[in-house]
């Protein structure tokens, strides 16, 4: 795919078309693309991982800054757009890896290249929790340096929402725990083919180097919060009496908490004290 190629004009040659069961918009514009390739601030070092590199756009932006990284990793599951980036990205500084991002061992990839790597892509909405949530365990496990993720701009606002927001929820709490987030910039359905419905945002997620509310026990939090938000407009009293009304009870007062407070109310060290006091009661 030549630089700034429509899309429509590659997917012509190869006789295919966008599958909108797979979520596949393509980006098309050049700035977007070059804006996306230039946050990743990889370098001569990097090894980058593209998930869902599709017709190869960004494949072929980020293969080509100066001075280029050590290799581009590019993951794809479409076995129709694999053969399109093997015939698009032939001679490139690129690997193209035909596999499932969901089930991609950035750990494995990590430890070949001998440093955390640097990931970017365009997220598939369906998908997009569950690969955010696979790079933040990458990331504890010292696997990924940064992330540039493009996803709904409706959760890229969900991920970075503060507390008190009524978007603010346990993919908020599991990503500040773990990572700093930032919207970088927006970007308008025009510059895709086809054009999705909805805007995007491009995130930059830093794994941190150690949680942002050290705790106990990682799984009891995980399930604290899990639980607070499964019937967010419940008061937490009500929420964690799973965890029984006794142990509930002391908990929350452990913590300083009333049980009153509903989970959005709680920020990410409140969470932290409250799991804490649940990991002193059992």
């Amino acid at each position: 795919m030549p630089a700034g190629e429509d899309p429509r004009r590659t997917l012509a040659r190869y006789g295919l078309a966008a599958k909108k069961s797979w979520g596949q918009n393509f980006l098309r514009d050049r700035a977007v693309l070059a804006r996306i390739a230039a946050a990743t601030q990889a370098g001569p070092d990097d090894v980058v991982v593209e998930i869902g590199a599709g017709l190869g756009a960004l494949t072929r932006a980020l293969a080509e800054l100066e001075p280029p990284p050590a290799r581009v990793v590019a993951v794809e599951r479409d076995p129709d757009m694999v053969t399109v980036l093997q015939g698009e990205l032939a001679g490139a500084r690129v690997e193209v890896r035909a596999a499932d991002a969901a089930h991609f061992d950035f750990v494995a990839e990590a430890r070949q290249a001998g440093r955390p790597l640097v990931v970017v892509g365009n997220l598939p909405y369906q998908i997009a929790s569950a690969l955010i949530v696979a790079l933040l365990q990458a990331g504890r496990a010292g696997a990924i340096a940064r992330a540039v993720i493009m996803i709904q701009r409706e959760m890229a606002k969900r991920i970075t929402a503060p507390p008190g927001s009524r978007v603010y929820g346990r993919l908020t709490v599991a990503v500040a725990q773990n990572a700093e987030a930032a919207i970088l910039f927006d970007v308008k359905p025009g510059s895709f083919h086809p054009a999705p419905a909805v805007m995007s945002s491009v995130l930059r997620l830093v794994p941190r180097p150690a949680p942002l509310a050290p705790v106990k026990d990682a799984a009891l939090f995980d399930e604290v919060v899990k639980r607070a938000f499964a019937t967010r407009r419940k008061m937490l009293r009500r929420a964690l009496a799973g965890f029984g009304d006794q142990r509930t009870a002391a908990a929350l007062a452990a913590a300083g908490l009333t049980g009153t407070e509903r989970a959005e109310e709680l920020s990410v060290p409140a969470f932290a004290r409250l799991a804490d006091a649940f990991a002193a009661t059992s």
